[in-house]
């Protein structure tokens, strides 16, 4: 039997997240991260690609991760990757990609700002899942 797939990614938060609570009491939050690639045709032509990933925190690091994940924040987020497909309103197949982050850092935000991580002496760790 095999584990589920762990990968590691640097972008940019599309939205600021969203803190909610489970009906035990577990914070949790969820955000969207894009990640960037560009490439380069035989003629020197670059095209941007953007893939986007659904990010979802638990506990202390979903308290973080709340606070502080905005809009335009730069990450690195470690995690528990899952994929599904799904059939839009449109009857368009689409795709979804999960990330289930077991650590996230702060790289800064667009407008060049520090390690966001960095305020108030919190500096968001590996954290514990709840399965």
């Amino acid at each position: 039997m095999r584990g589920f797939e762990e990968i590691e990614i640097i972008g940019n938060v599309g939205k600021d997240a969203e803190m909610r609570y489970t009906p035990s009491g577990v914070p949790v939050t969820s955000f969207s991260v894009a990640v960037n690639k560009v490439l380069v045709d035989a003629d020197g032509n670059k095209t941007e690609k953007v893939k986007w990933f659904r990010i979802t925190c638990w506990r202390k690091l979903a308290e973080i991760t709340g606070q502080y994940v905005k809009k335009g924040t730069a990450v690195f987020v470690k995690g528990e990757i899952d994929a599904s497909s799904f059939t839009d309103r449109e009857g368009t197949a689409r795709a979804s990609l999960e990330l289930t982050a077991s650590k996230v850092q702060f790289l800064g935000g667009r407008d060049g700002e520090g390690d966001e991580g960095s305020r108030g002496g919190s500096d968001p760790a590996e954290n514990d899942l709840p399965f």
